[in-house]
């Protein structure tokens, strides 16, 4: 190629470089950045379900809520990125979201405020004492009857149910309205407890959870009228609640290990028994999750 033709074309070149270089720079001082997607402040509330009380490891901030590090609250700001407060207590009740539940622990809503995103919760099976006093008084029941009949039911008859409805759903409104007030701005929600029995009996189960065959459905059915008071008093306060009653199906205290979500009353692997175990806080997490579009 004659020199003077070689010319023109680089010439030409190093101009639609030039023109090329100077559309990008015009192009990316123009571009509107990306927007970073903000951390939710995340405040989780709640008695030893939230707590994961029984779960390895343990926080060793407070010993006395018996609190692990992996329970459902850590596993969703973990997965979300979110900053998380994390004042669940085993134990707790409602009463203890505005008193002390033990000397040096704050009252509960204390943790929230106005720029708060996001609350979640599992509260009001500790309120009567209807958990401790219903597993207890029919597994005394279960085992004294040899596992027949009904005697638990036969004793206490609608008095746990009366106590739900009478006490514990207004108070679990009046925890959920607080909640509100601290925290006007955030997205709140109730979580149900996960299946702690079967519907029917299941006799290879009796060593592990010692319920007579015909109190294991009345147990079911009070922790359903509990379940029920939670979503009731979520549904009247503007929370969401987290139904557990399906996904929760097949995974109660009389499963295997790797299939139950909840611990039994006897021969377990968690340090509290009749709670949720590892695998169970990070199903709790991931239905929630999904549930409130985080996933």
């Amino acid at each position: 190629m004659p020199k003077h033709a070689l010319r023109r074309v680089m010439t030409a070149t190093a101009a639609a470089v030039g023109t090329l270089a100077l559309g990008l720079t015009d192009a990316t001082a123009h571009a509107t950045p990306a927007q970073a997607t903000p951390t939710l402040d995340y405040v989780a509330l709640g008695d030893s379900y939230s707590a994961g009380s029984g779960v390895l490891p343990v926080d060793p901030t407070n010993l006395l809520c018996l609190r692990s590090t992996a329970n459902y609250p850590h596993v969703i700001a973990d997965a979300t990125g979110a900053r998380l407060k994390d004042v669940t207590c085993g134990a707790a009740q409602t009463a203890d979201f505005t008193q002390a539940q033990y000397p040096g622990v704050a009252p509960q809503l204390d943790a929230l405020g106005t720029g708060t995103d996001l609350v979640t919760l599992t509260i009001g099976g500790n309120d009567n004492s209807t958990f401790i006093n219903a597993i207890t008084a029919c597994g005394t029941a279960g085992v004294l009857s040899g596992g027949k009949g009904s005697p638990c039911k036969d004793q206490h008859g609608t008095s746990f149910d009366d106590e739900i409805e009478a006490n514990t759903y207004p108070a679990l409104k009046e925890a959920l309205l607080g909640v509100r007030a601290r925290a006007p701005h955030a997205r709140v929600a109730a979580l149900g407890y996960p299946w702690i029995t079967p519907a029917t009996a299941d006799p290879s189960c009796f060593l592990k959870l010692p319920v007579a065959a015909g109190d294991v459905p009345y147990l079911r059915a009070i922790q359903a009228h509990l379940n029920d008071a939670v979503r009731r008093a979520a549904e009247e306060t503007g929370a969401t609640y987290v139904d557990f009653s399906g996904v929760s199906d097949g995974h109660d205290a009389c499963e295997a290990p790797g299939t139950r979500w909840i611990e039994p009353l006897l021969f377990g692997h968690n340090l509290v028994p009749v709670h949720p175990n590892a695998l169970g806080e990070r199903r709790m997490a991931e239905h929630t999750m999904s549930v409130l579009g985080l996933d």
